[in-house]
């Protein structure tokens, strides 16, 4: 599996709600964050990328233009790190296929990430599910399968 990741930086206020009174957060205040995200394939193209990084220019424009020097309430009604990294993350991989998680970092000490589940697809899942049921004679060519679909799983 290949891994890349790419950094976004951009400067924006929030505001949480529901917090108690003293709680810092609940405060209008402003960071300098730092978004990462990070693509996998199982393969590379021909000039050996996952995905060339110039690639990425339309989601910093996206960034920019959502986020960068305004109020992130405006976008997002609880802008904790968690929810903008789902919903950063939702918006980069209906751009690039290749996204498999986000992390939102307000500050240098704190960082909030959103991965969905990283299942194989439903098709590969099914195929060793049917393998498995189908009962094979040979003991070793069932636990071969079983080994496959715990693999196949991260189990």
């Amino acid at each position: 599996m290949y891994r890349i990741s790419k950094r976004f930086e951009f400067s924006a206020s929030h505001q949480l709600r529901g917090l108690p009174p003293a709680h810092q957060c609940g405060r209008l205040h402003g960071h300098n964050y730092t978004v990462e995200v990070v693509l996998e394939s199982t393969a590379i193209d021909h000039t050996g990328f996952v995905r060339d990084y110039g690639e990425l220019a339309p989601l910093k424009k996206w960034l920019d233009d959502t986020f960068d020097h305004r109020h992130v309430n405006d976008t997002l009604p609880q802008p904790t790190a968690e929810w903008m990294a789902k919903f950063i993350f939702d918006k980069a991989a209906s751009m690039f296929h290749e996204v498999v998680a986000v992390t939102v970092s307000e500050t240098g000490k704190t960082t909030a990430t959103y991965e969905p589940h990283n299942l194989p697809p439903i098709e590969r899942i099914l195929n060793v599910i049917e393998l498995l049921a189908a009962e094979p004679d040979d003991n070793l060519e069932r636990q071969r399968l079983q080994s496959a679909f715990r693999t196949l799983m991260g189990l």
